[in-house]
């Protein structure tokens, strides 16, 4: 119970930073991918460099994190299994499960303020 909310204030405060535009927060914040019902939770995430994204598989099926531009790829993740990347460079990395092509996701990492 208590690491629950732990974590789940950890993500808080990550979300409040990364609002604020705090970039040295928000690098050091970890940020959590769910794989639950052959989706990515979220499809969508912006951060700032050097931030570690971990992708957890809540599913009962196997599945892989392909970076399309083969930044980073994963083994195949079993239940409950982890898979973490940390993006030191900004840019668009558009990524998808190599045994199920129809679930994909994408992290756009870019320093805080930037508007493009």
């Amino acid at each position: 119970m208590h690491k629950s909310l732990l974590v789940a204030a950890v993500l808080a405060a990550g979300a409040s930073a990364a609002s604020a535009g705090d970039t040295a927060t928000t690098a050091a914040t970890p940020t959590v991918i769910v794989i639950k019902d052959f989706a990515f939770s979220p499809s969508a995430l912006t951060i700032a460099p050097g931030t570690t994204v971990t992708w957890v598989n809540e599913d009962q099926s196997p599945h892989t994190i392909a970076d399309n531009g083969k930044a980073f790829r994963s083994a195949a993740l079993d239940t409950n299994d982890r898979f973490s990347y940390t993006f030191a460079q900004s840019g668009e990395f558009t990524y998808h499960c190599t045994m199920h092509p129809m679930m994909v996701g994408k992290i756009v990492v870019k320093p805080a303020g930037s508007s493009s």
